[in-house]
């Protein structure tokens, strides 16, 4: 698998291997010395990560998608970034079950606790009321969009093995997806909460919404979740527990497109990104 790159609806899988891939955070942490020789440091509450990306002799369709998304010729971003490399692309606190409760949606059935007295506090999840339907149902929101930006035809894993753990009563994984235009094209689901729900992205699908639902009132820490690109199921099964790495929504602030010397139709093309913090609808 390579990594897709472009406006959710429309990613293009660039299948060349980038010959230099750097994703380091914005740390911006500051040093201060005192007169006594002591060091304090500050670091401001947002980190927003740096992608810089170089290919070597790209072919010429992958030349000309990344050279209209880096001009904005038909869209004015941010655009989606799926990493192979990354094994959850949930954001780190979300992943922990920690931090603000605007990270998950909800209605007058749930109650999160905990997470909206800092990034560093622990959720619990208070199931108040079981409606008509017969589920409560929670669901993970992206950052900045409406939902995780996917592609039709990719295998996604979704698990929340924290509140399997727990002994919370999930009655079952559900994945909402959503077109371009955020109307829901389908939702899939199982209840077999024992093991992650792996599906493959329907066709049409640009976002997707994964979701837990409840069969019964009750409180219970909410713990680790996983969203992974392909099967992750048996590494999930067996213990593994991936941290958040997240999947920013990035604005390109540079770029680079160099001919390759007696190859005309090939290019040396250099992407600068950089994490867009914010809320968007769409």
């Amino acid at each position: 698998m390579g990594m897709w790159i472009g406006q959710p609806g429309k990613l293009r899988e660039i299948t060349d291997g980038a010959v230099s891939f750097d994703r380091s955070p914005d740390l911006g942490v500051s040093e201060f010395r005192a007169l006594s020789g002591g060091v304090t440091t500050w670091a401001p509450p947002v980190q927003p990560r740096r992608l810089k990306l170089k290919w070597s002799s790209m072919e010429r369709d992958d030349v000309i998608h990344l050279d209209r998304l880096a001009r904005r010729v038909d869209y004015p971003g941010p655009v989606a970034v799926l990493d192979p490399l990354t094994r959850n692309l949930l954001a780190s606190s979300q992943a922990l079950g920690m931090g603000s409760p605007a990270q998950w949606l909800y209605n007058a059935n749930i109650i999160i606790y905990g997470g909206s007295l800092g990034r560093y506090n622990t959720n619990s999840v208070s199931v108040e009321s079981i409606p008509v339907s017969g589920n409560a149902e929670l669901v993970w929101l992206h950052p900045y969009w409406t939902g995780y930006p996917v592609t039709p035809g990719l295998t996604m894993t979704w698990w929340v093995p924290g509140l399997v753990e727990s002994g919370a009563a999930v009655s079952g994984w559900a994945i909402g997806w959503l077109d371009a235009t955020l109307k829901q094209i389908s939702v899939t689901s199982t209840a077999e909460v024992g093991t992650p729900l792996v599906r493959t992205v329907p066709d049409g699908a640009a976002f997707m919404l994964p979701a837990v639902r409840f069969s019964a009132k009750g409180i219970w820490p909410m713990g680790n979740s996983v969203l992974a690109l392909g099967d992750a199921s048996a590494a999930l099964v067996s213990g593994d527990r991936p941290y958040g790495e997240g999947t920013p929504a990035y604005s390109i602030t540079d770029y680079s497109h160099v001919p390759v010397p007696g190859r005309g139709e090939l290019r040396d093309i250099g992407l600068d990104l950089v994490e867009v913090i914010g809320s968007a609808t769409g």
